[in-house]
């Protein structure tokens, strides 16, 4: 490794989810973190850790992923850094690239890039199968209705006596706009 600092990036996608298994066992100088998409290119954690990090610096990553969901994004990040003189080590994949362009680095970089992005594009494949499949048996997605019929009934009903949404929203408990969202139920 380099002489400069140990910069870890961390990346979960949600924020229950739990950061402690990436880089615990890893000794650094500072830690940068993002609970977001990885397919968001505008991440604040890796916004600033790009610009907090320097020439002999070291970029430790957990792996690939974590950096970034397709090849063209991640092969522009290491070769962003390499080119300002920082290393960029991948845990997992048990790899370090140094910007030295070495044809196997360049070859290593696409290749496991490559197998992120179809891992990652056969989980959406298999979650949108799994998604219409459910949807042609019937299996309500997503939040439960707040409302029963009849609330809704009612909810409608005190809208058309010129009730105020707000009033409306706080006698059942949701907001105003989810009053409005339950008004265009019957609009469709």
């Amino acid at each position: 490794m380099s002489k400069g600092k140990k910069i870890g990036y961390i990346r979960v996608s949600s924020i229950t989810q739990n950061t402690d298994r990436q880089l615990d066992d890893v000794e650094l100088d500072k830690i940068f973190t993002d609970k977001c998409s990885g397919g968001k290119k505008n991440r604040p954690g890796l916004n600033a850790c790009l610009d907090y990090i320097r020439e002999g610096d070291t970029l430790i990553i957990h792996s690939l992923d974590r950096l970034a969901r397709n090849l063209t994004h991640l092969k522009t990040i290491v070769e962003e850094l390499n080119s300002m003189g920082v290393e960029v080590h991948f845990i997992k994949e048990n790899t370090i690239f140094k910007g030295d362009n070495s044809p196997m680095d360049n070859l290593l970089l696409k290749i496991i890039g490559a197998v992120s992005e179809f891992e990652r594009s056969m989980m959406r494949e298999r979650q949108t199968e799994g998604i219409e499949i459910a949807k042609r048996k019937g299996i309500h997605l997503g939040r439960s209705p707040k409302l029963n019929e009849e609330q809704v009934k009612e909810l409608k009903k005190m809208n058309d006596n010129k009730v105020n949404k707000v009033e409306i929203a706080k006698l059942f408990n949701i907001s105003r706009q989810s009053v409005y969202k339950y008004l265009k139920l019957g609009e469709l």
